[in-house]
């Protein structure tokens, strides 16, 4: 569950100068050509960066050199990214979080920390993840979506009550984002608290009824307590909803898991 979550790094930042962003849309006074200049070549250089990272790379590099600040900076960085570069990425992501104007937008300083949390994560280096991410926390505490990261990196940590405190701060934050609840539900799983799971679990599923992960977990949890049938019955229709998906190969898992158990070969 949190090993599927940990993939996915928003690069969606707009690190333009105010003058920039205002002139993109459409508040600066008389339009400044050159700000809207500056904010398609980020939009470009960006979606280069998704497309063709390490094309990405050289493009931005020669942005900085020209003179490009942060937003070629992030560009590089992401395209670092996207390249498999993760370390680099990191890195330069926590070199912009201490470069950029600490005054005029702190979200904006989270953001980059929060995407190096991630970067770092994927190298494996839990720990730096886990200092970028605290990082990211002490500038913007009300970012639900950071209280979700912090919690990703303790889970593999495998400090499952500290994830446990960052999801329960999450759900205050966003009450109506079902993934809070599948991960604790995930956390409360692995501390043998299955009716606190199994709680989680419900409410994620009276929020979206069809959430293939939060269908997942609930027939871990049936499985767990016993109920195969149940288990079975979710992990198929996780299967059925979303073939590809990571939640139905992890279903075809448990589903393989359980059927050699059942036959008397598994441990």
């Amino acid at each position: 569950m949190f090993r599927q979550a940990k993939v996915l790094l928003t690069a969606a930042l707009l690190l333009l100068p105010p003058t920039v962003a205002a002139a993109q849309d459409g508040t600066s006074d008389g339009g400044d050509d050159a700000a809207l200049q500056a904010a398609e070549q980020y939009a470009d250089c960006m979606r280069l960066a998704a497309e063709n990272p390490a094309k990405a790379i050289e493009t931005a590099r020669t942005w900085v050199d020209q003179g490009g600040g942060d937003p070629a900076r992030h560009c590089k960085a992401i395209a670092q990214f996207n390249k498999g570069h993760y370390a680099e990425a990191a890195r330069q992501l926590e070199q912009l979080a201490k470069t950029m104007d600490k005054d005029s937008r702190p979200a904006l300083r989270a953001d980059a920390l929060a995407q190096a949390g991630q970067a770092w994560l994927l190298t494996g280096e839990v720990a730096r993840a886990e200092a970028a991410q605290t990082a990211a926390l002490d500038i913007a505490p009300k970012s639900a979506e950071l209280w979700i990261d912090r919690a990703l990196t303790r889970f593999e940590m495998a400090d499952y009550w500290k994830a446990i405190d960052d999801l329960n701060r999450a759900s205050e934050l966003a009450p109506k984002n079902p993934t809070v609840y599948v991960f604790r539900a995930s956390a409360y799983r692995h501390v043998d608290t299955l009716e606190l799971a199994r709680d989680d679990i419900n409410r994620a599923l009276q929020l979206d009824p069809d959430n293939a992960e939060a269908l997942l977990e609930r027939g871990i949890v049936r499985r767990l307590s016993g109920d195969t049938a149940a288990a079975r019955k979710d992990w198929l229709k996780v299967i059925d909803m979303a073939p590809e998906s990571p939640a139905a190969a992890d279903a075809r898992a448990n589903l393989e898991k359980m059927d050699v158990k059942a036959d008397g070969n598994g441990e």
